[in-house]
């Protein structure tokens, strides 16, 4: 694989999370019907499993992550805030996100649901810990949170599976069409 192909690869890719995580700032301007409906599951797990080299599949997620929260968090303050508490357990959630998504060798229907659903249970237990004033740090403080949470994670759910199909779904089709776009490990396949 010569190294225009490689850079043009990873620029499709860089494009695509990029697509996916603009799409937040949509979702925004709808609060109420699609809170949480978002694609940061799809776009670890898709960061994940396309990356050649590791670093890029976190790196560039998490880039997109982070400046798409910025300007989140100026649409819902007023104010240009880097990162508040809160955020803290989504980026553990998405840098493990990436790792599963390292994980899927063959992207199938069913690989990428696998990896979408556990991802979706990843996301609710460890982003509705108690550790915020609103729950009591005990384990029935937890169960609060996470039935609570319940509306909110089926929304993430349903954005996932959107955002892998586009995702996923798109890079596959493309690599059917235009063969510089798969790895060495596929051209070796």
């Amino acid at each position: 694989m010569t190294l225009q192909k490689v850079n043009t690869r990873n620029t499709i890719l860089i494009l695509m999370i990029i697509a996916a995580g603009a799409f937040r700032l949509v979702s925004a301007r709808y609060p109420y019907v699609l809170s949480n409906f978002s694609p940061i599951g799809a776009m670890a797990l898709f960061g994940g499993a396309y990356f050649t080299d590791r670093w890029k599949a976190y790196v560039v997620p998490l880039i997109a992550l982070f400046v798409s929260d910025i300007f989140l968090n100026h649409f819902y303050s007023g104010t240009w805030q880097i990162i508040d508490s809160s955020s803290i357990m989504v980026y553990v959630f998405f840098i493990v996100a990436v790792f599963m998504g390292t994980f899927i060798k063959k992207a199938n229907v069913m690989n990428v649901t696998v990896a979408s659903l556990s991802a979706v249970v990843l996301h609710w237990l460890l982003t509705d810990l108690p550790l915020g004033n609103l729950y009591p740090h005990t384990f029935a403080g937890y169960g609060q949170s996470l039935v609570a949470a319940i509306p909110f994670e089926k929304n993430m759910l349903f954005g996932d599976i959107v955002f892998c199909a586009i995702l996923f779904g798109g890079f596959e089709l493309a690599k059917s069409k235009y063969t510089f776009l798969r790895s060495k490990r596929e051209i070796a396949l």
